[in-house]
């Protein structure tokens, strides 16, 4: 017979835990100035602690004075004082909340709890004032700015203009549901990879009958743009010539049997293949040159990206640079006296004394991490100006490779830090507006390009192929012999590589022909 026993053990284990205060600051740290512009409105909203003002502390003239100092050291030394202000702040709270009166307890005033000086400063400032100076809050002046039409938008509007049958109709909605940001029918995988879609899914997915289908998508393809709603490449540029009436013996044998030589540039191969003279062939080669292979990027451009620097990385007198973080518009938050007065009253019920104490403690957490986010912002980009002077002074030929790793053990933090630090934010140079992982990048490999960063190997790359002979365009091989003549060494299969991430053809497929 087996017995049951209780036994106690004891585990040695390290673990890992995140506290709330670090998970914001990590948050925070990603952020850049307009998103953590929204985040301090929705905490302005959710915290009532909180208050859009001035700074907590008012600070003297000499005070001032001494924290401007523009050695690293005094800003570290201010950076502290700051932290220790908020904590002596964050322990006063907590000791007025704690407290208990030693005095004997008055008798209970039934307005005790009423903030007279609140009322009359209302009233002082806002009814007594006549209705004319009144601010109301106006819609935005983007709610009527318009809005940029898709090519949905503007195949449906074709399409309620169309005299259609109703059965057709609603194939016609599914065939332009179908379609991709080129205009080409496509339906999207498990993955999110974009695969071709047949006409008779459609008509199952949609309950269509496949003649509908077929029916609609005659409809849409004779809308604009001009070859929408095509299947492949060559039914796009078939459809264009037809509608524009080019659709001739010589456009459409190039496009429907010679489209794989026309990428190739082997106009010589087509005109012998179609049995037409050369001149004739680029003729029709030409119209075909005209054609939009994605016709429906016309409606589906990317909106213009709003950029706003982060930081201002300025020189001052001395030659020297500087960072400057940009906190217009930012608003400036500060802990509500009110809800400190409220604290110290002995008739607050104890239930809404700790909730004010815990919005107290959270809102000295948001100052502290927000504090604590442009000090390492400012520590990464002073790193960042030591290992770049040379770029910010000459341009974007003299910039040096530059790992994260290093700036993080110059800044005394973990990579992971610095990658947050450095992500979606812009700083504005000399040198003009970049991004500042823009200034992170790989030296090349070899022992005479150790100095040199990719990025502006890839330059040079680009700028060998801008400056080559079309017709007789320089190899992978001839590339990397160049840069070596400039002493940087590159073995042929990297500036294959480069060539590639910077999506430029082969040497075959620049080169032309006659």
């Amino acid at each position: 017979m087996s017995f049951h026993e209780l036994k106690l053990n004891v585990k040695v284990q390290q673990k890992q835990v995140l506290t709330p205060g670090l998970v914001q600051m990590v948050s925070l740290l990603t952020l850049n100035k307009l998103e953590l512009t929204e985040m301090i409105q929705q905490e302005l909203v959710q915290n009532p602690v909180l208050e859009e003002g001035t700074e907590i502390v008012e600070t003297t003239e000499q005070e001032t004075a001494e924290i401007r100092l523009d050695t690293p050291d005094a800003v570290a030394e201010a950076d502290d004082t700051k932290y220790k202000e908020v904590n002596e702040r964050e322990v006063t709270v907590e000791e007025t909340a704690d407290t208990v009166p030693t005095e004997p307890e008055a008798a209970e005033d039934p307005y005790g709890d009423i903030d007279f000086q609140s009322f009359d400063n209302y009233l002082n400032d806002g009814a007594s004032r006549p209705r004319e100076t009144e601010v109301f809050e106006k819609p935005s002046f983007e709610n009527f700015l318009a809005k940029a039409q898709t090519l949905t938008d503007h195949l449906e509007w074709q399409l309620g203009l169309a005299t259609v049958d109703e059965p057709v109709r609603f194939a016609c909605h599914s065939i332009i549901g179908n379609l991709n940001e080129d205009g080409y029918l496509a339906a999207v995988d498990e993955n999110g990879r974009e695969i071709p879609i047949s006409l008779e899914e459609i008509a199952e997915s949609g309950e269509h009958t496949l003649e509908e289908v077929q029916a609609g998508l005659e409809v849409v393809q004779a809308f604009d743009p001009p070859g929408v709603a095509a299947r492949d490449l060559r039914e796009c540029l078939m459809i264009q010539l037809r509608i524009l009436g080019e659709d001739d013996e010589v456009c459409s044998a190039v496009v429907g049997e010679h489209l794989h030589k026309l990428q190739n540039k082997q106009f010589k191969e087509i005109a012998k293949a179609l049995g037409r003279p050369l001149d004739e062939t680029m003729e029709a080669i030409e119209i075909i040159k005209h054609l939009d292979p994605r016709p429906g990027q016309k409606y589906n451009r990317a909106q213009p990206r709003l950029i706003e620097p982060d930081v201002f990385i300025v020189k001052v007198a001395g030659g020297q640079y500087t960072v400057v973080t940009n906190e217009d518009e930012v608003p400036q938050l500060r802990l509500s006296p009110t809800y400190r007065h409220m604290l110290e009253r002995d008739s607050l019920n104890k239930d809404v004394k700790n909730y004010v104490k815990d919005c107290f403690k959270s809102a000295v957490q948001l100052l502290k991490n927000i504090e604590q986010r442009k000090h390492i912002i400012v520590k990464v980009c002073e790193a960042v100006i030591r290992r770049q002077t040379e770029f910010l002074d000459k341009g974007i030929d003299c910039l040096k490779p530059m790992m994260i790793k290093d700036v993080a053990e110059e800044v005394g933090v973990h990579p992971s830090t610095v990658s947050r630090a450095v992500a979606n934010k812009f700083a504005h140079t000399p040198q003009g507006v970049f991004e500042l992982r823009f200034f992170f990048s790989e030296a090349v490999n070899g022992p005479m390009g150790n100095g040199t960063s990719l990025l502006i190997v890839k330059r040079k790359v680009k700028k060998f192929i801008e400056m080559e002979d079309a017709r007789n365009p320089l190899t992978d091989e001839k590339i990397a012999q160049m840069l070596k003549e400039e002493g940087i060494s590159v073995t042929r299969r990297s500036i294959t590589k480069y060539r590639e991430d910077l999506k430029i053809p082969s040497t075959h497929q620049r080169r032309l022909r006659s």
